[in-house]
């Protein structure tokens, strides 16, 4: 019998289905990583907020992902970038929509190294691995250098930005839009995730200025996501 879909397949149905049974307690470890953020009277690094973060998997809704699924198999992207891995449950759609698609790859980033490892574990174990890249550390340094080695490696341009994900710390969503515009050619699609926090407006503001070269909508899906369009 044929799977209409990756997200079908067993092995990813149960991984999604785990993660978000534990995301279900994101509201009480966040509770705790803010007290402990609370009483430390010291300045706070990125990597510091990353690692106090380690445990909440913040992530996209299911109904998210199903149109971040949709979105790829319809734009059929050679290269998904996406900003805020975490424990992998976006990843997850991301990858079987490039499976399903029959070509490309997902490069995804993040500063914590514990969800790393553990992210990294559950990419094999649904063997969607072979077609994602996790890139550990600060994504404003780690994306520019991947996707320069693989523009110079394999000189067909899949350096190139089809589709990018915003879902990590969200003052750097516009750092990293920019950094990226380069390499984004008209069509590429740019996707917003948790766009009724107030720290996201400042992005929301440039993306919709029609003089910045998007077509942008907003979609409520849970937090809110905006889907633009690089004209």
């Amino acid at each position: 019998m044929t799977i209409p879909s990756t997200l079908q397949d067993p092995l990813v149905a149960a991984a999604l289905e785990r993660m978000f049974a534990a995301a279900e307690h994101d509201d009480a470890a966040e509770r705790e990583s803010l007290a402990r953020r609370q009483a430390d009277s010291g300045p706070v690094t990125v990597q510091e907020w990353a690692d106090a973060a380690a445990e909440i998997y913040m992530p996209i809704s299911a109904a998210g992902g199903g149109l971040l699924y949709s979105l790829i198999r319809a734009a059929r992207p050679r290269t998904v970038v996406e900003f805020g891995t975490s424990f992998g449950i976006s990843t997850l759609y991301l990858a079987a929509a490039v499976r399903d698609n029959g070509f490309g790859r997902v490069v995804t980033t993040e500063l914590s190294s514990s969800k790393v490892a553990a992210a990294r574990r559950t990419f094999e174990e649904t063997g969607l691995d072979d077609i994602i890249t996790v890139l550990e550390g600060d994504a404003l340094e780690t994306l520019p250098a991947y996707l320069g080695e693989l523009d110079g490696a394999e000189g067909t341009g899949e350096g190139s930005v089809g589709l990018l994900l915003l879902d990590g710390w969200k003052n750097l969503y516009l750092p990293i839009l920019h950094l990226l515009e380069p390499r984004m050619a008209p069509g590429a699609l740019v996707v917003a995730d948790d766009t009724d926090m107030e720290s996201v407006q400042p992005y929301l503001a440039h993306i919709r200025e029609p003089e910045h070269g998007y077509q942008s909508t907003s979609f409520p899906v849970e937090d809110g996501m905006e889907i633009s369009c690089r004209l």
